[in-house]
């Protein structure tokens, strides 16, 4: 497992960052790869975010020094969404299926977490969100069918898409992480707009889906003070309470939202007018 550590940073400062400190501090550019476990651990409100791709081999999350834990879920609860083929997830001895597109929710006091592959020609691609937690809560495991969807947007806008909602009230009990996956329809490369800050809650958007040489700007920074990170396939990006988050692709893509902080409620959001954006 590799553990790389990102500290938080003030908004006044961040608005001096040229492209190269905003992507240092902010950007996870790698995500995946073959027959590892790469976690990034951000002081925003300590969520862990990562990717987990056993190809040729199991993968065992283990604890390292940073968490000063006996096991990685200890203290910590946690959220999986496969974006790529087939596997398993061992909880404890008990084994779960997990396909395309599926998820789970993994409550805290788990000792031993174990990803495999089912087809080495089509591995699965785990996505980690966790975070601390202070009571345990069912571990869940959650098909899409299983996800609360929200149709929201429209043509007209760009920005028509179902947000799947996985790690939320209204699907399963947990401490603090919330963590879902939007859907851009084909006709849509807006997300998040008109955008808006939850000074409550942290996010970290993931996005995926995206085809060739297509790209996602991702859209940060306070609301008179924007920057932008550009987005390749596949790689994660940290947004802070104070920053807002919204993203346009030059075509259509998915991203997963995992968010942590003082509540669970989806629509409490403090809404920016576009026309107050700089």
């Amino acid at each position: 497992m590799q553990l790389d550590i990102r500290y938080s940073n003030h908004p006044d400062d961040s608005k001096w960052y040229d492209t190269e400190t905003l992507r240092r501090n902010y950007l996870i550019e790698k995500v995946f790869s073959e027959d590892e476990i790469l976690l990034t651990y951000s002081h925003q409100d300590r969520i862990i975010a990562g990717g987990a791709m056993p190809v040729h081999q199991s993968l065992t999350l283990g604890s390292c020094k940073e968490l000063a834990t006996e096991y990685f879920l200890e203290r910590r609860e946690m959220g999986i969404i496969n974006i790529g083929g087939a596997g398993e997830i061992i909880l404890d001895g008990q084994r779960f299926a997990v396909g395309h597109k599926e998820g789970m929710y993994i409550g805290m006091g788990t000792k031993e977490i174990v990803f495999t592959c089912t087809d080495v020609k089509d591995p699965p691609k785990f996505y980690i969100n966790s975070c601390p937690a202070h009571k345990t809560y069912p571990t869940v495991h959650i098909t899409k069918d299983k996800a609360n969807h929200v149709h929201c947007g429209d043509e007209a806008h760009f920005n028509k898409r179902v947000i799947n909602q996985f790690v939320h009230p209204a699907v399963c009990q947990s401490c603090q992480l919330s963590m879902g996956m939007t859907e851009l329809d084909a006709t849509g490369n807006w997300n998040t707009m008109p955008c808006h800050t939850h000074e409550r809650r942290m996010e970290v958007y993931m996005y995926f889906d995206l085809k060739e040489d297509n790209v996602a700007f991702h859209f940060m920074g306070q609301k008179d003070q924007t920057r932008h990170i550009v987005m390749h396939n596949e790689q994660a990006v940290i947004s802070p309470s104070w920053s807002i988050h919204s993203g346009v692709g030059t075509s259509n893509y998915t991203f997963i939202w995992g968010m942590c902080g003082e509540n669970q409620t989806f629509t409490d959001m403090d809404g920016i007018d576009n026309l107050e954006l700089r």
